[in-house]
């Protein structure tokens, strides 16, 4: 097995990112959020001229992998437009894109009334969702009540039942998203090394004290784990394998973890003006709180993954040898 991405892959990957880059770079978060109805203008023909709408990442290993190195290159430049979601789109209904939502909750769980939620507000497109126990809906977003300032372009849906097993919807639906989160986690990464390398204190830089590279050094474990599991989530899809779910689980489960400890160390390093609007890496963590938080967050994603596998544990790769 090759978790990989191939080098045709890597290289529409890096395309995408200067293409991003091109297009306004950090400035395309920003104006999205001062003109929430210009984003899909500037980003949908700007990922369009690369193909980005004809890949089939159901249908073809490659394409996958394309769309998986697409993902990670929005994430790297916090793309307020739901790429990953578009790209995860069922072939078998008559829909522009998925979005995976929580189930019904236990009883006290959650409050009262509360709703399924995505981040596809103001996106005049149709959308499908999902369950982890594959329920399939038509899902109409409702109009935001609050400014994206306050929402990072999260809207209520209305869901409709819709006919289909979306167990393999859920998996893919999962994974995307992870390659989005993988790519803040790589800017952030990077902002952060920038920052210690030029801001000094008591006449040298922050690169140069023990106690920074020891807290870059835990970051940049927490991302590169990520970076692997997402390799196997993607493959473990493309394989169409039996815990292919079980695997997205774990996998956004391990980018939460991560991006909890990144951002962390990242804002830390920082200071206040990491913060602050000037700077890229406050749009970034901002932004990255709905891939953190939906559809389920932190001790909801553990819960899910402890209920599916159990004591059995993940499969993993030796399978046979262990049987």
């Amino acid at each position: 097995m090759n978790i990989g991405l191939s080098e045709e892959a890597a290289e529409y990957g890096r395309q995408a990112l200067r293409a991003l880059e091109a297009a306004g770079g950090d400035q395309l978060v920003q104006r999205a959020e001062r003109e929430p109805g210009s984003r899909a203008d500037i980003i949908v023909p700007v990922l369009g001229e690369l193909g980005a709408w004809e890949l089939n990442p159901r249908g073809d290993a490659d394409e996958l992998e394309a769309a998986a190195a697409l993902c990670r290159s929005a994430g790297y430049w916090a793309v307020a437009y739901p790429v990953a979601e578009r790209l995860s789109r069922p072939a078998d209904l008559d829909v522009d894109g998925l979005v995976v939502v929580a189930g019904a909750a236990p009883a006290g769980a959650a409050p009262a009334g509360a709703a399924p939620a995505a981040s596809v507000a103001g996106v005049d497109l149709r959308w499908a969702a999902v369950t982890l126990e594959g329920r399939r809906s038509i899902a109409t977003a409702r109009p935001p009540s609050e400014p994206p300032r306050q929402t990072a372009f999260v809207a209520e849906l209305d869901l409709q039942p819709a006919e289909g097993d979306g167990a393999q919807d859920a998996a893919l639906g999962l994974v995307l998203p992870c390659w989005t989160l993988l790519g803040m986690l790589d800017r952030a990464i990077d902002l952060t090394r920038s920052h210690v390398l030029v801001r000094e204190q008591f006449g040298q830089p922050l690169a140069a004290f023990q106690g920074v590279q020891f807290q870059l050094t835990e970051a940049e474990v927490e991302r590169s784990g990520v970076e692997v599991l997402a390799k196997y989530g993607l493959w473990s899809v493309q394989a169409g394998s039996d815990d292919a779910l079980d695997d997205a689980l774990a996998l956004r489960l391990a980018a939460i973890e991560a991006a909890e400890i990144v951002f962390r160390v990242a804002h830390q390093l920082h200071g206040a003006t990491g913060f602050c609007d000037e700077t890229p890496l406050s749009w970034l963590s901002r932004y990255s709180q709905p891939l953190r938080r939906l559809p389920l967050g932190l001790s909801a994603s553990r819960e899910a993954l402890t209920c599916r596998v159990g004591r059995r544990g993940l499969t993993g790769l030796f399978q046979e040898a262990a049987g």
